[in-house]
């Protein structure tokens, strides 16, 4: 025997250089290297023996030398790897499987190969994924000629070939398999025994051995016992876990191993090995740089969160810096490990304080590669490499790369890549690594990763293969793919990445941060070994070791082929594409340390404006130059903020997408960038802080938001088809001719102007090339505009729906079995670009993003890989498997809005940037009514017009979170087609189509009946329930007197006025604030029919008072005087307008004095100007609603002063204060004057002049009964004169105008008597005369002439016929009352006081000449409620009566008006403006409308006419049925002929009988008297009924049944009440507190469950991560801390106590900041306990000291917050916004909420001191601070917290 030792020289039977690469020499520079243990070759008669140490094993020759691992041997060996030898050696002599644990990176695979080549033992490796599955390890069915039968697993590489054939099995990445996988090794790794599926046992050596001793083989054979070789052995490779993410070992599975630990190589031994791999660098940087890896390897960096350093990179690393000495190693760390990328704040301030500690942080100091200089290929002999030189600071150094098999191209030549400096630099940068490794090229989606790397790839002439990675991507689908063959037999087909591996092409691995790390890990191999084994048995090796066994084997290619064994290609490289990982994220990261080892990293940095636009000008040269400056600024802006939420809007708007905007700019330059920006954006379905911060960052960059003027300006909406031209808008472009003209789409598609105008826009993109994504509700009509889009370009439409279940394979293929053989037929997709269609897939959000995300390479490229192995390519190669493009192809994808409320993917968020977006909404309240005319033309408009508003209600609900349906379009349409259908069934109960949906959610099923109450839908309702007021009789009419007019010469009764003109003087204009706030009117008539039409609150504070009121056709005009503002609304609009006037008019002055104001509207052409007058001072204003303009018009010369004495106008009862009168306000003139005065001023507005008539007598009161005639009471003397004057004062042919006295006279009574004249003022009398049939029916004769309609206290009604024109005695007829009105003074009903006397400013009488009545405000005391009320019933709390006395009907009915709930004390005791609470004005010719002291404003339908009508069609709208039985007829055809008829036989039972020809009353018959048969002589109806339903049967509930219903709920309520030790005292208590609250409560829990079933529905979440799911089965808890401030805010925000589930809730106060309210651990369990909260509250509150802890209590929050573990931390601070007060200063308190990163702190203002809270939220940062002024807007406003915070994360 003899024997030498390996590493002293020659080996015996092999060649020198074979056994040299096996073993290698331990020998350093300077001499021979020392180790432990001896590695020796034994030579010996029977063979080779292998020594390590004293541990020995005897070497067999492999039945199979190919599957021998060949050249893993090193040059040098080092100590620790031979100790892990000896140890694999003895685990190998004892028979014992091993497991090889410790940190990611080859090493341990590199030690299992190596002891497998020094022990010449074949291997069968499997790498291990989360797809593993039983069969991959045992046997897998196969079909061969027809017939299924099971093979060992590839035939070369599962456990069974393994066993049998003596091999070892490597099992690497045993943490990636599901748990329930591996233990079907368990029996054979502890007792070598398998069961298999096709009969076949396993036994081990030992008893197979034993039985072969008694039976013969044939006989074991037959019994199908299979012998396992007592050589195989099983190595698994695994990393720790929990350490690691992964599955932990099955604690069986684990049993049967013996594990060793494989850290990395010790400190020493690694520096030798770099030392020797980099000799041109310095020794102090490879130390410093292996210092550093350890550094990050150690314990402590792992308590830190701070991934392991890939030290198995360290050699390539060395190489790249052997290369270029003068690099920077911090940059060359970078690449390594890219810590700014992928770590937070603390994460990369240690890793830079590691780099600082060994002096490595030298990136300012050392140069970088700048460019690449040139490209240039090697000589022939040297094909697959390239000569590249690169720019160095002043020097080029020219490196060795690997190449493609095409001619390399010179740099900056290329069309569409246009070169900047940082590309430049970053194209350097990869050469280098290139040069020694596979390459990971990160960025955010848009900025150009793809195109780099197609740039990279075509300098170095190779051919790219691009790989789209996804979630659910399998090993299989990465490597191989099962396929069946025509013959129904089953193969395997190798994936395009294998065959790019032999072919030496650069794979573009798409999107690894999608790709599931268990599946990535199969590639690991490949990465670090240039090896790779397929499930089919193939095997690629590196180029070296395949040349080495081909060698040894003495074998051609050919040979090597049929073994299955192939070369990878030298030039072969990976280029991974991905995403930067969300930094401080808690879930995991796709960059762990396993993928560090894998890859150099690269990150596309944001380029700056220069470069941007360089691009954007070399892309798009016709871009509007300051468009694409605007654009880059506010890009850049948005980048480089530090909102978070703002930061989520720059994905938006990467590159990729900026070139598509410029590029739609170039071509229609009319459009504005806020236009484009908003639609790139998707800004509609943005929620409301992200929104919020686009709009301020867009007017921060002087950009407009609004919509875009070509869309404004384009009236012609309408769309053509002339000469083949299809014009939408003024987008044109020919019709199609297709060739498949039945998948052109044909629908019913009625045009409004807003889908017109999605169209048009989705035209102008189609025009250029772009695919178009739509998003929108449901609903909203996205199928049917894209139906219509396609139908009229005459376009072929291949459609294809998405699903949760949809996979890659479905989406591209669709598997059928046909004969037995499963065929794969083209999916719509496939189909649609082989032939050049539309191709729609629709629900695009409900397919998991990681599906849809192939779409990419599709619309980037125009490339797909099938699932067959078919290839999309957009042009065409020649090559086979290959589907060339269709030019004409085109995709139009439609998904539902992002977020909450449908919380499905996020399509837009993940591929929305490689689109064309428009975002499709519910039509605008006009086009959408328009639309509905169309599909129901003959529903009543009105009918229409509460559905919309209804249905835009219920959508705003949704939007806020108050409901979770977001009703759409869709469900309107249908209502209206049943109502067009059916238009006998009431609205009310169609409606009930849409919402018996929530007919059992008690809390949203009361949210639907208020808004559909609300618009005036009467669900619920019955048309019996009309509570019109009781009409009592009128008095009879008599005749009272005469009025006549004297014309006689005599001075004293004909009187000359002189007049006099002069311009007005006009100061101003002043510009004040016009403010709009939304107007909820509420429908009166929901559940019953009144007078009252709708209501609605005027916002006002508590201390203002109402003191006029007017209207003007449809728009009321409300002022008030404490302080003085004018109100205008439209009586059908929703905005309500609002001028407050305080700065012209203040509310004192000299001393107590306070304004009182009437308003008049102007006509035409000054329509929508208000004259505004206040009546102490006599000033008059002239207003603009529009402009804000405000004009102050002097009426004289000489001032009024008011008087000197201090006097109270709601006090003095001597008061004369000054009047206008505005009957003829629309004619825009005024007349002025002031009590006891004696002088008329006529204010012409639209002349702009003064006209003063002087009087000879002294005012009291004038009315103007005409324009040329008005009436005027003398003071004091309360006489009547008639003034006349010219209707036009300023013309100079004008006459002269005089006054005429007026006697009243007495009616005769006969005998020569005349009753006595009381001479009454005139409350009230009309400008304009009633119609002649009106004057005849209240008369009770026919009778036609001039009359007014007078009213007084004295009477209902007084008409004067005859008066003004007529010069003839005037008849004056009474309806007089029994007491005069005022005589009986109430008490107040509100106080139980009397009222201030005094006379009232205002008289609340107006007349309805069209619809002859006379309405009046009376107070209680004037009313007969005794007539009215029977004598059980209480009359209710009312403000006033309306009394309406109709002249044609005679009658005189009271019209309660309900007391305002929002009456102030303050407003009722001091202000007397009217003797009731309510101000009256005219609506129309047949309503009124009035106005209460708490700004209640209710309009009133009092016509006879009128209100018959609305009942009519309130009736119709509940419908018409009736409770009725309803009859089914069935009719059918017997087959029989009719004979005769007849009466048929009657039964004496009178049983129903159904056919047969024989009795009479039956139905279905035939012949006989009966019902819905034929050929009978009569219908014969006997009483019986097929079927009927009845809605008031399912009403019909017994009333013992709801009485034992209510006692069994009161007496469950008492229980609960005694069990948690709460007074029924007490649970009124908390029923006051929280019934208040109920409806935000409910908003607020909409909300967070909601996003609670998105966390749960979607494990990725809003936020692109899964959620921290750490030794915990459910979702982590969100961390909520609500802070409040105490002081005033107990009731602002006691809902919070109402809903404290998991919520911290902390007050602050004067005494301190930190006073415990709720813990998150102790939340209330009951009512009780919510009410002590609130007691707590509202005591603390009460007795607390002044001042302020805001700013503490809020820094204390977060402190406290951010200690615990969550997904997402959240401070919500509630306080007042007097922080200037307490001398906290806003950027303090700014800086206080974003102290911490990981908290997202908020503050939420309640109420507001007056703009102290909006001054204030400017200057906080944006989106962090909240104004509600009132409660019920904090629900919404956490819905914006919690969905934008997430959202942001993104």
């Amino acid at each position: 025997m003899q024997s030498r030792i390996l590493c002293n020289g020659t080996v015996a039977a092999v060649a020198a250089r074979r056994m040299r690469n096996i073993l290698g020499t331990v020998m350093g520079k300077g001499g021979w290297r020392c180790s432990a243990h001896e590695v020796k070759l034994l030579n010996t008669s029977s063979g080779g023996t292998v020594k390590i140490g004293e541990i020995s094993f005897q070497l067999k020759a492999p039945r199979n030398p190919e599957l021998v691992p060949v050249n893993h041997m090193t040059e040098s060996i080092s100590p620790t790897v031979v100790q892990h030898l000896r140890w694999i050696m003895q685990k190998d002599l004892l028979g014992q499987d091993v497991f090889l644990i410790g940190p990611p990176g080859p090493l341990r695979r590199s030690i299992a190969m190596q002891y497998l080549e020094l022990t010449k033992r074949e291997v069968e490796y499997v790498a291990l994924s989360r797809d593993t599955t039983e069969t991959d390890l045992k046997q897998r069915r196969e079909i061969r000629a027809g017939t299924a039968f099971y093979i060992d697993q590839a035939s070369r590489r599962c456990a069974v070939r393994a066993a049998t054939q003596g091999r070892i099995l490597i099992l690497e990445g045993l943490e990636k398999a599901e748990r329930n996988v591996l233990p079907v090794l368990n029996n054979l790794l502890e007792n070598r025994e398998m069961q298999l599926e096709d009969g076949r046992f396993l036994m081990s050596a030992q008893r197979y051995d034993k039985l072969l001793q008694e039976h013969p083989k044939e006989e074991l054979d037959a019994w199908k016992i299979v012998r396992v070789s007592e050589d195989f052995r099983v190595i698994a490779l695994g990393l720790p876990v929990p350490r690691y993410t992964g599955n932990p070992l099955d604690p069986p599975l684990r049993s049967r191993f013996q594990a060793r630990d494989i850290y990395y190589l010790p400190f020493k031994d690694q520096l030798e090995i770099l030392y020797s791999i980099g000799p041109n660098v310095t020794t102090d940087k490879v130390s410093q740089l292996l210092s550093f890896a350890t550094t990050l390897c150690s314990q402590e960096s792992s308590s830190l969160g701070l991934p392991d350093f890939p030290v198995d990179n360290l050699p390539s690393a060395i190489k790249v810096l052997d290369l270029f000495p003068m690099m920077s190693c911090q940059q060359l760390i970078q690449r390594l490990y890219p810590y700014e990328v992928m770590l937070g704040k603390e994460g990369r301030s240690a890793v830079e304080g590691v780099l600082s500690r060994f002096e490595l942080l030298d990136s300012r100091q050392q140069p970088s590669p700048t460019r690449v200089v040139s490209v240039e290929p090697l000589n022939r002999e040297q094909t697959g490499c390239a000569a590249v030189t690169l720019r160095v600071s002043d020097t080029d150094v020219t490196l060795q790369v690997p190449a493609g098999s095409n001619q390399p191209r010179t740099p900056d030549h290329s069309r569409s890549f246009i070169s900047t400096p940082t590309h430049a630099r970053l194209l350097a940068e990869m050469m280098q690594s290139h040069m020694v490794k596979d390459m990971c090229l990160m960025g955010a989606k848009g900025c150009g990763k793809s195109v780099i790397a197609k740039e990279f790839a075509e300098m170095l002439g190779y051919s790219t293969e691009p790989v789209m990675l996804y979630q659910d991507m399998t090993g299989r689908d990465l490597l191989q793919q099962r396929y069946t063959l025509p013959n129904g037999d089953t193969a395997w087909r190798v994936s395009p990445l294998v065959s790019a591996a032999r072919e030496g092409k650069l794979v573009l691995l798409d999107g690894i941060h999608r790709v599931n790390l268990g599946t990535l890990a199969v590639l690991s191999r490949l990465i670090h070994d240039r090896e790779l084994a397929l499930y089919d048995g193939t095997r690629l090796l590196r180029s070296d070791r395949y040349q080495i066994l081909k060698e040894e084997m003495k074998m051609s290619d050919s040979e090597m082929e049929q073994r299955s064994i192939f070369p990878i290609h030298p030039s072969f490289r990976l280029l991974a594409l991905a995403e930067p990982p969300v930094q401080g994220s808690r879930g995991q990261q796709w960059l762990n340390p396993e993928i560090l080892t894998m890859f150099f990293f690269h990150t596309v940095k944001p380029l700056d404006v220069a470069e941007e636009t360089s691009i954007i000008q070399g892309m798009t040269p016709n871009a509007p130059a300051e468009a694409v400056q605007l654009l880059l600024h506010l890009t850049h802006s948005l980048r480089k903020t530090n909102d978070p939420t703002a930061q989520s809007l720059a994905s938006s708007l990467s590159t990729r997408q900026l070139l598509r905007i410029c590029r739609r700019l170039s071509q229609h330059p009319e459009e504005t960038v806020g236009h484009a920006v908003n639609k790139a954006c998707l800004s509609r379905f943005l929620p409301s802080l992200a929104r919020s911060a686009l709009q301020k960052n867009l007017a921060n960059c002087s950009i407009e938001d609004g919509p875009d003027p070509g869309s404004t300006q384009n009236l012609d909406l309408s769309c053509e088809i002339k000469d083949g031209i299809l014009r939408i808008g003024k987008a044109s472009l020919p019709v199609y001719n297709p060739h498949e003209k039945m998948k052109v789409p044909d629908v019913l598609f009625y045009e409004n102007e807003q889908h017109m105008t999605v169209m048009e826009d989705m035209l102008k993109d189609f025009l250029m090339g772009e695919h178009l994504l739509l998003v929108g509700n449901q609903g909203v009509g996205k199928n049917k505009i894209v139906d219509r889009f396609l139908h009229l370009m005459n376009r072929p439409r291949e459609y294809l729906q998405l699903h949760r279940d949809t996979t890659v394979q479905t989406l591209t293929l669709q598997p059928s079995v046909r004969d037995g053989i499963i065929i794969y037929e083209d999916s719509p997709l496939v189909r649609a670009v082989k032939m050049g269609h539309i191709l729609v897939i629709d629900e695009a959000d409900k397919a998991p993003t990681n599906v849809t995300c192939i779409l990419k390479t599709l619309v980037e490229n125009g490339e797909m890989i099938l699932a067959d192995g078919r290839r999309i390519i957009s042009n065409a190669e020649g090559r086979p498997n290959i589907i060339v493009m269709h030019p004409d192809f085109r995709m139009i994808v439609l998904a539902n809005r992002p977020g909450f409320p449908f919380l499905g993917n996020d399509f837009f968020g993940a591929l929305g940037d490689i689109f064309s977006c428009h975002a499709v909404d519910n039509p605008k309240p006009h086009a959408e009514l328009a639309m509905l005319k169309q599909y129901g033309p003959d529903v009543p408009d009105a009918v229409l017009q509460k559905l919309v508003a209804t249905f835009g209600e219920l959508r705003a609900m949704a939007d806020q979170g108050t409901i979770t349906y977001p009703y759409s379009t869709r469900e309107v349409v249908n209502i209206v087609k049943h109502l067009q259908k059916f238009p006998d069934e009431g609205l009310a109960n169609v409606v009930r189509n849409v919402f018996d949906f929530d007919s059992y959610n008690k809390e949203t099923r009361e949210i639907l009946i208020t808004a559909l109450h609300k618009h005036g839908i009467p669900v619920g309702a019955k048309p019996t329930s009309v509570n019109l007021a009781k009409e009592l009789a009128l008095p009879e009419c008599r005749m009272t007197g005469y009025w006549t007019i004297n014309q006689s010469g005599s001075v004293r009764r004909k009187l000359l006025c002189p007049t006099e003109s002069s311009p007005i003087d006009v100061k101003g204009p002043v510009y004040l604030r016009v403010q709009a706030y939304p107007l909820e009117r509420h429908e009166s008539r929901a559940l019953s029919f009144s007078e009252e039409q709708s209501h609605w609150q005027i916002p006002i504070n508590d201390v203002n008072i109402i003191c006029d009121v007017t209207t003007d056709k449809d728009s009321i005009y409300v002022a008030t005087c404490n302080p003085v503002s004018l109100y205008a609304m439209r009586g059908s609009g929703d905005t309500i307008h609002y001028m407050d006037l305080y700065d012209v008019i203040p509310r004192t002055l000299s001393g107590v004095w306070q304004p009182f104001v009437i308003v008049a509207a102007l006509g035409n052409p000054l329509e929508g100007q208000m004259v505004l007058h206040e009546e102490q001072s006599n000033t008059v204003l002239y207003l603009d609603l529009v402009t804000g303009a405000v004009r102050r018009l002097l009426l004289s010369q000489e001032k009024e002063e008011p008087s000197k004495k201090s006097s109270n106008w709601w006090m003095s009862k001597e008061n004369r204060s000054f009047k206008m009168c505005r009957e003829f306000a629309h004619k825009n003139w005024l007349l002025f004057y002031r009590e006891d005065s004696n002088r008329l001023d006529v204010l012409d507005v639209l002349e702009g002049r003064l006209h003063t008539i002087s009087l000879p007598i002294k005012l009291k009161a004038v009315f103007l009964v005409a324009e040329d005639r008005w009436l005027i009471i003398e003071n004091k003397t309360d006489k009547k004169f008639l003034l006349t004057k010219p209707m036009h004062m300023g013309a100079e042919d004008s006459g002269i105008c005089q006054l005429h006295a007026v006697t009243e006279d007495a009616v005769s009574t006969g005998f020569g008597m005349t009753s006595g004249v009381e001479r009454d003022i005139p409350q009230e009398i009309s400008s304009d005369q009633l119609p002649s049939e009106n004057l005849s029916s209240a008369l009770g004769q026919k009778i036609s002439s001039p009359n007014r309609v007078l009213c007084d206290a004295n009477s209902f009604a007084t008409l004067i016929v005859g008066f003004p024109d007529l010069m003839s005695p005037s008849e004056t007829y009474s309806f007089k009352r029994q007491s005069p009105l005022g005589t009986e003074t109430g008490a107040d009903m509100f106080f139980g006081g009397s009222r201030r006397s005094g006379p009232a400013k205002r008289v609340n009488c107006v007349t309805l000449l069209g619809a002859n009545q006379v309405v009046r405000a009376l107070p209680p005391g004037d009313v007969p409620l005794s007539d009215i009320y029977p004598k059980d019933v209480t009359p209710p709390m009312t403000a006033a009566y309306l009394e309406v006395t109709d002249l044609n009907s005679k009658k005189v009915k009271y019209i309660p008006v309900p007391r305002s709930m929002t009456l102030s004390p303050y407003t009722s005791w001091l202000s007397k403006v009217s003797d009731t609470d309510v101000l009256l004005a005219p609506m129309g010719n047949a309503g009124v409308v009035t106005v209460d002291m708490g700004g209640c404003l209710r309009l009133w339908e009092t016509g006879l006419d009128n209100l018959q009508r609305s009942l009519l069609e309130w009736r119709r709208m509940i419908g018409t049925e009736d409770g009725r039985p309803v009859q089914i007829t069935i009719q059918r055809d017997s087959g029989l002929d009719v004979s005769s008829p007849k009466h048929g036989k009657v039964d004496p039972r009178n049983a129903p009988h159904v056919g047969g020809n024989q009795w009479a009353g039956g139905t279905g018959g035939r012949d006989t008297a009966g019902l819905g048969g034929m050929g009978g002589p009569y219908r014969l109806d006997a009483g019986h009924t097929v079927f009927q339903v009845s809605e008031a049967e399912k009403d019909a509930v017994p009333e013992e049944v709801k009485r034992a219903a209510r006692e069994m709920a009161q007496k469950a309520f008492k229980e609960r009440l005694k069990e948690i030790q709460m007074s029924e005292y007490d649970a009124a208590t908390y029923e006051r507190f929280s019934g208040a609250v109920r409806r935000q409560v409910q908003s607020l829990r909409i909300i967070l469950d909601s996003l609670q079933v998105l966390l749960q529905s979607n494990p990725q979440g809003c936020c692109g991560k899964p959620p921290c799911m750490e030794n915990s089965s459910s979702l982590a808890v969100k961390a909520v801390t609500f802070h409040a401030l105490i002081r005033s805010l107990v009731f602002n925000f006691n809902f919070l106590c109402w809903y404290v589930q998991q919520y911290d809730i902390v007050g602050h106060s004067g005494d301190g900041f930190d006073i415990e309210l709720v813990k998150s651990d102790k939340s209330p369990k009951n009512n009780k306990d919510r009410l002590k909260v609130l007691k707590t509250m509202h005591a603390h509150s009460q007795f607390c000291m002044s001042g302020d802890y805001t700013l503490e209590g809020t820094e204390h929050a977060i402190k406290e917050l951010s200690r615990e573990e969550a997904d997402e931390h959240f401070v919500i601070v509630l306080s007042d916004a007097n922080l200037e007060r307490y001398g906290i200063r806003p950027d303090r308190f700014a800086q206080t909420l974003t102290s911490d990163p990981q908290v997202n702190a908020f503050a939420i203002f309640i109420g507001s001191l007056g703009d102290q809270a909006e001054r204030l939220q400017k200057t906080l940062p944006a989106g962090r601070s909240f104004v509600a002024m009132d409660t019920k807007e904090i629900p919404q406003i956490l819905q914006q917290i919690f969905t934008s915070t997430m959202l942001s994360s993104a």
